[in-house]
């Protein structure tokens, strides 16, 4: 014999699920509403031109980690600006690249492969 259910039964159920479903339906806005609020601060702060790398594949990452490229020169006389290497910025840019990897180059940065001018 299956058991029946009561009204009451029903009733109580129906609205323990209606408040879970609810509860859910609010967590979600929230969260929806806390990631659009952080894209918008991330908009809002600016980037360093020579540090914005979102352009470049894993590979053309994965290469500047290659020859070690750093933004700045622990070497102060061997600087990407002084290398054989470097393609300096154009006008109004502010940031040069190299021809060893991608991405932008500060004048300021050295890497591995190091060539002096000459």
């Amino acid at each position: 014999m299956e058991k029946a259910y009561s009204r009451r039964e029903f009733i109580g159920k129906t609205f323990l699920l209606g408040s879970v479903l609810w509860g859910a339906a609010i967590a979600l806005t929230e969260c929806a509403s806390k990631k659009t609020a952080e894209k918008e601060e991330k908009k809002d702060i600016k980037t360093d031109p020579c540090e914005d790398l979102s352009g470049l594949s894993k590979n053309d990452i994965e290469a500047r980690t290659k020859f070690a490229y750093v933004n700045k020169s622990p070497i102060p006389d061997k600087t990407c600006g002084n290398c054989k290497l470097h393609i300096p910025p154009k006008d109004g840019k502010e940031c040069g690249q190299c021809l060893l990897f991608k991405g932008p180059v500060y004048s300021s940065g050295y890497c591995t492969y190091w060539a002096p001018q000459g």
